[in-house]
């Protein structure tokens, strides 16, 4: 049965961190949505790539969607800076109902906000690091990490193993 992914976007994403994953997605039979601060503004990579926002974060509903997948780059520093915390909220929701959360590079910021890390084992790009140990989780320094419905992964190099994990998790 196809699955809808939310995909929580903001300007100056890692163009190959959207679009890998979100066409990894689509292979995989399911269904990506993009999800930022207003529905049908366009928001734009670190290396130009124009992405339409299906749904603005207002009207998102976490029990809509089946998965969430949180592309690095500035993306995840700008979707914190929400002064509603609207982002978070959002991820956690996804966190507490372990449904599956996909974040690669910056992405993992996001999943701060959702006081939901402690004991977590996952990776990200080594400049948030810390922060994410600082927030109660378990980093390490690999290509890919699965821990229950948390699949995170550290840069684009590490795509193919990053995709091969969230097809095996929705096509289970």
């Amino acid at each position: 049965m196809a699955k809808k992914i939310a995909v929580l976007l903001a300007d100056e994403f890692e163009d190959i961190e959207l679009t890998s994953p979100k066409e990894a997605i689509e292979e995989a039979g399911h269904e990506a949505v993009i999800i930022g601060d207003e529905a049908g503004s366009e928001v734009v990579g670190k290396h130009g790539e124009k992405v339409k926002v299906d749904v603005s974060i207002a009207d998102a509903k976490p029990e809509d969607y089946d998965g969430l997948l949180l592309p690095g780059g500035f993306s995840p520093d700008h979707l914190r800076g929400d002064a509603e915390g609207r982002y978070g909220t959002f991820a956690k929701y996804f966190m507490k109902e372990s449904r599956p959360v996909f974040a690669i590079c910056h992405g993992p910021q996001i999943l701060i906000d959702t006081d939901d890390l402690k004991g977590r084992k996952l990776t990200a790009v080594l400049n948030v690091r810390k922060d994410l140990s600082n927030a109660g989780a378990n980093v390490v320094d690999e290509s890919v990490v699965v821990d229950q419905n948390l699949i995170t992964s550290r840069v684009p190099d590490d795509l193919d193993d990053f995709n091969r994990e969230i097809a095996n998790i929705l096509n289970k």
